[in-house]
Formats: structure tokens, sequence, C-alpha cells
């Protein structure tokens, strides 16, 4: 006969009971719907005792899938499920706070709460000096950047490739001139486009 392992849970149980009664049925065995009903609610273990009496009593076991059995029995499992998380938390909880109302005496707890204050005041003042540490080094990155960036001899002409000088300040500005008329009077360019 079928039992309900010591932890198991309901799709492991129908996992393991249609299994069986495939097995069963491949062979020739015939089942009615309230035989297999019946199965069900009797190998599971005793903490189940009450839903399959309330299943048993309010359900006609006959019209009853099993499907819809299983369902119902998970359905209860689940909600069993989380009413143990939340029994188990509000323990924890409850035990947390009398463990630390036990330990503690006025004096400690005023002590604790001055170094808890003195500690976030000092994090709070240290973070405080970083963030400023690192705007004045960015500010002095910046300035840095911003006088090297205006520095003349960092520039290269488009108009004529040296250094020191953009194409507005070009010394050269009269060749260029030169190259550009020529352009216009002959109508050719140099370049080749392709199409």
């Amino acid at each position: 006969m079928l039992r309900m392992l010591k932890g198991e849970s309901i799709a492991e149980v129908q996992k393991r009971f249609t299994h069986i009664i495939n097995h069963l049925m491949s062979l020739g065995k015939t089942f009615d719907k309230d035989e297999l009903n019946i199965k069900i609610l009797k190998c599971l273990d005793r903490s189940w005792q009450a839903k399959v009496t309330t299943i048993s009593e309010s359900k006609d076991l006959t019209s009853l899938a099993t499907a819809s059995l299983f369902g119902k029995l998970r359905e209860h499992e689940l909600e069993m499920n989380k009413l143990n998380v939340q029994e188990s938390e509000d323990k924890h909880v409850r035990s947390i706070a009398l463990k630390a109302a036990k330990h503690k005496s006025k004096q400690d707890s005023s002590d604790e709460s001055e170094e808890e204050n003195l500690s976030l005041l000092s994090k709070k003042f240290s973070r405080f000096l970083k963030r400023n540490h690192n705007k004045e080094v960015n500010k002095e990155r910046y300035d840095n950047k911003k006088t090297s960036e205006f520095n003349s001899n960092n520039y290269t002409c488009f108009g004529c490739g040296e250094q020191g000088h953009i194409k507005a300040y070009c010394p050269n500005k009269e060749r260029n001139e030169n190259k550009s008329s020529y352009k216009e009077k002959t109508g050719k360019s140099r370049r080749a486009y392709i199409a």
C-alpha cells in the first residue's frame, strides 16, 4: 500500500501514485473514481487528517476527479507552508527582541546609542570630506586641462598641416587662396568623385 513519506510534498505523492496506478491499469486492473480517491486520502500521513476528514465529509468522492482532489490537497499544502513561514518569522523576531532586552541595562543602552550616533556622525563627516576632496581634485584637473587646451602649440592647422596655429590664422593662407582661385577659374577639382 502506498504511504506518504516524511517530508514528501503532495506533488511527489501524486507522481508516485499516478506511476503505480498507470502500471496497474496497463496490466488490466480497473479502478473507480471513489476507489482512487479513497486510496489517495488513506496514503496521507497524520498531519493531513483534518483535511482528509473535511474532504470526505463535504464531497461526494464518486463525482470528484482525482486531479481536482490533488489540486485541493496542493492548495492546502501551500496555505500550510505560508502559515509555517509566518510562524517561524514571528518566533525569530520575538526571540531576538527578548534576547536584546534580557542582556541590556539602561546604562549600557544609552552608551550604545551614543556610540552609534558618534559612529554615524563620523561616517557622514568622512563621506563629506571625500566628496569635497574629489571636487577639488576634479576642479584642478579641469583647470589644468583648460590651460593646456588653450596652448596654441597643441593645435594643427587643417590648411597647411603645420602645428602651432589653426586654419583661421594660417600664415600660408594666401597660398591656399591661390589654390582655391585656380579651382574657381578652371572649374577643375583635384578630387575625383565616385558615384
